[in-house]
């Protein structure tokens, strides 16, 4: 076995690469938030969470390679260099940035060829999706919402994947902001004011409550309250930033759009 034999996953997106291309025997301990593959979970030892962390715990398992993703796990990667330890902090926050991190993790574990033919096929399921967008009769405005209190809108990798299934994210402008702190939308009324088609509630680590959405004041006149467009993706389908966003986020998305088309085209023959 070429490259690192011991990698513990603080991340995610990490695990899930690894299984996909075949490395998961590498793979010595992982995050306790690690969705995928469900199998991750009974075969791998939980060290760590996503930004807390104890460090004789990773330690233990006697790690050749750590890998972590941004600044959020920027202090313990630090204390794991001190340790002595090697340490590959991943900062991915577009969808090219998750295609670049498995071509990285590819290249890491000596598995090039399966790492490109992944990333082919993640192209392919996107292209696919574009296409059917272009069937929709106008661009849908999504608001996508990460968090309720406050709100927090979606990162830029989920305003590209909206983007390609078809609709325009209504507060691209922020989306571009890595720090969940710069996309707070500290006036809800903003949201009112871009009058959204489609609103995606994510909440990351907790269930998404759109009684609670609808309930917001002067909510009732966004055109996605008043059609009934509210809608939950859970977060680890799509604010994971690995294949999961564009195997199952996307297409989640996609549906959405394509429904929201469909009702368009009903109201229009009916009016």
């Amino acid at each position: 076995m070429k490259g690192p034999r011991r990698i513990a996953c603080l991340t995610a997106e990490a695990t899930e690469v690894l299984y996909l291309l075949g490395e998961q025997a590498r793979i010595v301990g992982i995050s306790g938030f690690t969705t995928r593959p469900a199998i991750a979970r009974q075969e791998k030892p939980k060290i760590s969470g996503f930004s807390t962390a104890k460090i004789e715990k990773i330690l233990a398992v006697k790690p050749d390679l750590v890998l972590a993703f941004s600044n959020l796990q920027a202090d313990i990667a630090a204390d794991l260099v001190r340790a002595g330890v090697e340490v590959h902090v991943f900062n991915q926050r577009s969808v090219q940035g998750i295609l670049d991190m498995v071509a990285t993790l590819g290249a890491l574990t000596h598995a090039t060829d399966r790492a490109e033919a992944l990333i082919a096929g993640l192209r392919q399921r996107m292209q696919q999706v574009a296409e059917t967008a272009s069937y929709l009769p106008t661009a849908p405005k999504v608001y996508f919402e990460e968090w309720n209190d406050p709100l927090i809108s979606g990162v830029q990798w989920v305003a590209e994947l909206i983007e390609m299934a078809g609709g325009r994210d209504c507060f691209a402008d922020l989306s571009a902001y890595h720090s969940a702190k710069e996309r707070i939308i500290t006036d809800p009324d903003e949201v009112v004011r871009r009058q959204p088609d489609i609103i995606i509630g994510s909440w990351c680590g907790k269930k998404f409550q759109p009684e609670h959405v609808l309930a917001r004041p002067g909510w009732h006149t966004i055109p996605a309250v008043q059609s009934g467009q509210v809608h939950e993706i859970k977060s680890a389908d799509i604010l994971q930033p690995g294949p999961s966003a564009i195997l199952h986020g996307l297409p989640q998305l996609q549906t959405i759009m394509q429904r929201w088309g469909v009702s368009q085209a009903h109201s229009k023959h009916w009016s």
